[in-house]
């Protein structure tokens, strides 16, 4: 009788991890349950109809009624490039706000599209005065602004309501980059006028990473509707996925649809919660981690308190402690996951993210005891 071959690799079982770095935080068990429900296809009736109650709970999230709001089919990174490849064009002018990593890519992202890019730049750690975003808007006659929200590689809470209120009346773009601050931070797309907004999965949302809620106000697609020339990306054009997802449903790609069950289910937690107390817990637990992190020798936070992000904590690591021998230790160790630092921050920061499902007091308190364990450990074999 012939023997079955074994396949040489081995079934995938990864260990549980306590995920505090910038991103995935852990997912809910509901939204892991909700992603092993049955596929069907993604033109079927009964998968429109979640995908229109996933816009909706999008809107909700993103708190405005834009019709355009839905999410894109891969990671942030994806949303960032749909926001900007769609208003930008060839020749068109864009001013960048650059404090970290992610305006850098937005700016990159601006000059493939063929833009002349403009950046003002604040130093990492830093927010950017909103005062110089708007001179600069005006100086340069900008198509489009673009800023991140929270900047994921340093730790900082960018302000955004002024930018909204100086352009509104003009013909000037909004862009905002709120991947890790949706969910865990107010964003107000239509009352601070942002005109184009997008967002990722793993961070607050605690979602898998794979999907990226995106809203386009009506002056952004009144924009797209006047270029010259067609969209550089044909599986991010907006003007052809808004025709799937509005009454004409016409094919455009095949869509994530487990994905789409489990950002369906992650919104709905979220909305569960509540969105001013999920707010609160990300700041209550922030402030717990703060409080524990000044008692420990050797950390001290990088971003002053008034700019501070509450879900992604910057720690400045001083001389003589190893960041990466530090973040190996806690997740060999402590199956617990920080972040380290990134660009002109890398060997000098950790980061560490309570985000969504991650955040909470447990968590916080036994980071500070593996933290003060290793540290302490560390000084006395010196």
């Amino acid at each position: 009788m012939e023997k079955t071959a074994v396949h040489p690799y081995r079934s995938i079982h990864p260990p549980e991890r306590i995920l505090m770095g910038p991103g995935p935080s852990n997912v809910h068990p509901r939204v892991l349950s909700a992603m092993a429900i049955p596929t069907i296809g993604h033109l079927d009736p009964r998968f429109l109809e979640i995908m229109d109650q996933t816009q909706e709970l999008l809107r909700e999230l993103f708190r405005t009624r834009n019709r355009m709001t839905f999410p894109v089919s891969g990671t942030g990174s994806a949303a960032m490039e749909t926001a900007l490849c769609n208003i930008l064009e060839p020749g068109d002018r864009l001013v960048v706000g650059i404090n970290g990593v992610f305006g850098g890519r937005m700016r990159d992202i601006g000059e493939r599209c063929g833009a002349s890019v403009h950046a003002v730049e604040s130093p990492w750690g830093e927010p950017i005065e909103p005062a110089r975003l708007i001179e600069a808007a005006g100086t340069h006659q900008a198509k489009a602004v673009a800023v991140v929200h929270a900047e994921t590689s340093t730790g900082v809470h960018q302000p955004v309501e002024a930018l909204g209120e100086a352009f509104r009346r003009t013909d000037t773009l909004l862009v905002v980059d709120t991947v890790t601050s949706l969910g865990g931070l107010p964003v107000e797309v239509d009352r601070w006028g942002i005109d184009v907004c997008y967002s990722g999965t793993q961070k607050c949302l605690s979602c898998p990473p794979g999907i990226s809620p995106i809203t386009f106000g009506d002056k952004a697609l009144e924009s797209i509707s006047r270029r010259k020339r067609k969209v550089q990306s044909w599986y991010l054009d907006v003007t052809m996925i808004q025709k799937y997802l509005g009454s004409e449903r016409l094919y455009h790609h095949t869509a994530p649809i487990n994905m789409i069950y489990a950002l369906h289910e992650a919104v709905r937690l979220v909305l569960e919660e509540g969105l001013e107390s999920r707010f609160k817990r990300h700041r209550a637990v922030h402030e717990l981690l703060v409080e524990g992190l000044e008692e420990i020798p050797g950390l001290e936070m990088a971003v002053r308190p008034e700019a501070r992000l509450p879900m992604l904590n910057s720690v400045r690591v001083r001389e003589g402690i190893d960041e990466a021998s530090l973040r190996r230790r806690l997740l060999e160790e402590y199956d617990i996951e920080i972040g380290g630092g990134l660009g002109e921050l890398k060997g000098k920061t950790i980061r560490i993210g309570i985000m969504g499902h991650s955040c909470t007091r447990n968590n916080v308190l036994l980071l500070l005891a593996a933290l003060v364990e290793i540290i302490g450990k560390s000084k006395r074999r010196g």
